[in-house]
Formats: C-alpha cells, structure tokens, sequence
C-alpha cells in the first residue's frame, strides 16, 4: 500500500505513485524528485531553447530551482483522462513574482517520461532566466546546459 509517506513506488507491480513528483516538490527534496524520472526522460524548460535528457542533466536544473525559488507552492492539480497531470504554481525569484504550470506525461509504469514547465509574466520569466542562467553555465560550462 502507498501512503503519502511512502510515494515512490509500489513493489508489488512496479508501478510508480503519480503523485511523488508533487511531494517531492512540497518536501524540497531533490534526490526524491529526481528519481521519479525515467533514466531518458525529457525535461522542457522555459531556460532553455534545448530540452534537458536525463536523470543527470534534469537532477541539475531542479537542484537549481529549488535553490532559487522563494515561497513554491503548488496551487491547482489537474488531471488528464490519459493520466496527464497539470501542476499549477506560484513562486516568487529575484523579487518578482510568477506562475507556472507543471505538465506532467508519465509512462505506462506511472515514471515521469516528461515535464514541460511554463512561467508567466514575461517580468517572472526573466528573472528566473537571470538567475538560473548563470547557475547553468557555471555548472555546465554553456549557456544552454
């Protein structure tokens, strides 16, 4: 049985708690949030024009964003009939404050397979693009990770 302590994965099927990316988030803990995703999932992310592949390349970006992100929190869930989740947000970096939306595709097992994330207003937008942006190439040595 998965209780909200225990979201990770049931060990009787294999199959993944849909929820635990959501918890993960809410508990600041970017190892739980990293293992969600599939080894070759795919994170879209408005810093960047190219897509981040890969646990490693992903577990980056939101070790990033939990660092820079003041008062996360999640404000809506929706949900798909194909199991699609949408996670509403609000946020603040840098002073400004923003929105976003957290799209969430998993695969047959319930693992993450791709997040693609939105901001809103431009003025959000590009604070988090000011902050994040450097973080990157300092850890990647390119601007577009």
């Amino acid at each position: 049985m998965i209780t909200e302590d225990s979201p990770s994965e049931d060990s009787a099927s294999g199959a993944h708690d849909r929820r635990a990316f959501r918890l993960a988030v809410e508990r600041k803990d970017v190892e739980a949030m990293t293992a969600v995703f599939r080894e070759d999932a795919v994170l879209n992310s408005p810093v960047s024009f190219e897509p981040f592949r890969g646990r490693p390349a992903i577990g980056m970006l939101l070790r990033i964003l939990m660092e820079v992100f003041e008062d996360f929190r999640y404000t809506d869930e929706l949900r798909g009939e194909d199991g699609t989740l949408a996670l509403v947000f609000e946020a603040s970096v840098a002073g400004r404050e923003l929105q976003g939306l957290d799209l969430i595709r998993f695969d047959d097992l319930g693992r993450l397979r791709e997040l693609t994330v939105m901001v809103r207003p431009r003025s959000g937008l590009e604070a988090l693009m000011s902050v994040v942006g450097p973080r990157l190439a300092a850890l990647s040595g390119s601007n577009d990770h």
